[in-house]
């Protein structure tokens, strides 16, 4: 890591994460018309962001910043590639920071990284057992990007678990310097059972992320200071369709997909660093 990293992973463990993020959500919120168009156009010239895939492509028509990046897209703007019955098609806009063979109980972050998949879905051995030696796929979302989530395969909810906990940045050089990252930053866990077997959709929120909503819970954060489980098995069963929209990021975050073992394999030119799209093939079960 370059001097310039490290002091930017120091400046993470200093400053109050939570409380930064809240005042950022505050205004994030905010349909105040000088505060929401300062936001919005400033954010548009840092990232270079382009509308002409949006549904709203009037940056004055949003009513809040939140709004803006959360953007919906135009209904033909990213049509399902992944179309093949056993392909898994991409939950999001991004670049893959990770991906491969779960190690037993272990997932590779960064060079010099491992992390537990067993704190990664909230201490539940018996949940963690399901995904022993299968495979992973880590997708970071950069704030230029389309910040909704869909669905990998069609699946039915099974349980989500909240997992309280720190809100680094999620970016490159914070995970080579931040150990444990996505298994520590707050997530949402979200288990889906397809005809496959079981998928996990894992949220993981970050620094001045305001909030992760779903479709079928709304708003999910904050929450209480501990794990909540939610069964959704034992409500109306919520089936979700390949390439449904499952939720959104209020501010950019990752995503952690996990597979069964022999069960799935990802698209032989994907490694680190490749650019992805939401409902481009990433890969297929076996």
């Amino acid at each position: 890591m370059n001097l310039r990293d490290k002091l930017f992973v120091i400046l993470q463990y200093l400053i109050p994460q939570h409380g930064l993020s809240r005042l950022v959500g505050t205004l994030a919120r905010s349909e105040v018309p000088w505060i929401k168009t300062t936001f919005i156009n400033q954010f548009m010239k840092r990232f270079d962001i382009r509308l002409d895939e949006a549904e709203i492509q009037d940056p004055d028509q949003f009513p809040s910043f939140n709004a803006f990046f959360t953007r919906a897209l135009k209904d033909n703007a990213r049509p399902l590639e992944a179309d093949a019955v056993n392909d898994i098609a991409s939950p999001a806009d991004g670049a893959i920071s990770q991906l491969g063979g779960i190690r037993a109980n272990q997932i590779f972050q960064a060079k010099g990284h491992d992390y537990s998949l067993y704190d990664l879905v909230g201490g539940d051995s018996a949940l963690a057992s399901e995904f022993t030696n299968g495979h992973f796929a880590t997708i970071y979302l950069s704030p230029r990007d389309y910040h909704r989530v869909h669905m990998p395969f069609t699946g039915t909810l099974r349980e989500t678990r909240y997992v309280p906990g720190d809100l680094f940045s999620v970016n490159e050089a914070t995970a080579n310097g931040v150990p444990n990252l996505f298994a520590r930053n707050e997530r949402l866990v979200c288990i889906f059972d397809t005809d496959n077997g079981p998928m996990a959709v894992i949220l993981v929120g970050a620094m001045i992320v305001a909030g992760i909503e779903t479709v079928f819970s709304g708003q999910v954060t904050p929450l209480p200071k501990q794990v909540v489980t939610t069964d959704y098995l034992r409500t109306q069963p919520i089936t979700l369709q390949k390439g449904d929209e499952l939720g959104r990021f209020l501010l950019g975050s990752t995503v952690v997909l996990l597979f069964p073992e022999g069960k799935a394999g990802f698209e032989s030119d994907l490694k680190a660093g490749s650019v992805v799209r939401v409902k481009g093939k990433l890969g297929s079960y076996c």
